[in-house]
């Protein structure tokens, strides 16, 4: 489902998970690097934890994409107003649904309480569902 690019127009791409320890960092980290800049991103959950979880900052580090400085953010209804396109990733109902937006539910498994291995697959799929999700939106993809 493309969301067409308007002229002048940066998109803006939001991604929400539960915690916004995990999946959605590794969405928006992606999404800022991918993009180049090119578009908005915002992350957050419905119930966000302390901090980001430290297999995933690792696993994000081994891609050469450092998110330590990244804390986890509430969902607020303004930011999803303000968004163009929403992701989530777990956060069922938690989600505020308003019409004219772009949503897309990425089904993919928790990293909460997994290890590294485990993180690797999880990470690989988000950035490849990122690199299309940009193409689907007329931004083209960096490559590293």
């Amino acid at each position: 489902m493309s969301t067409p690019a308007r002229p002048g127009h940066r998109p803006s791409v939001m991604f929400v998970c539960v915690h916004n320890a995990g999946r959605s960092q590794m969405g928006a980290a992606y999404a800022r690097q991918l993009s180049g800049g090119r578009v908005e991103v915002r992350s957050a959950g419905s119930a966000p934890a302390d901090s980001i979880n430290p297999a995933v900052r690792e696993a994000m580090a081994e891609d050469g994409i450092d998110i330590s400085a990244e804390t986890p953010k509430i969902l607020t209804p303004e930011a999803v107003r303000a968004s163009d396109v929403v992701i989530t990733m777990g956060c069922g109902d938690a989600c505020p649904y308003y019409p004219g937006k772009r949503y897309e539910d990425w089904v993919l498994d928790d990293p909460a309480g997994r290890d590294l291995a485990a993180i690797r697959p999880v990470r690989d799929e988000i950035r490849r569902r990122v690199a299309a999700l940009l193409t689907d939106l007329g931004v083209d993809v960096l490559r590293q």
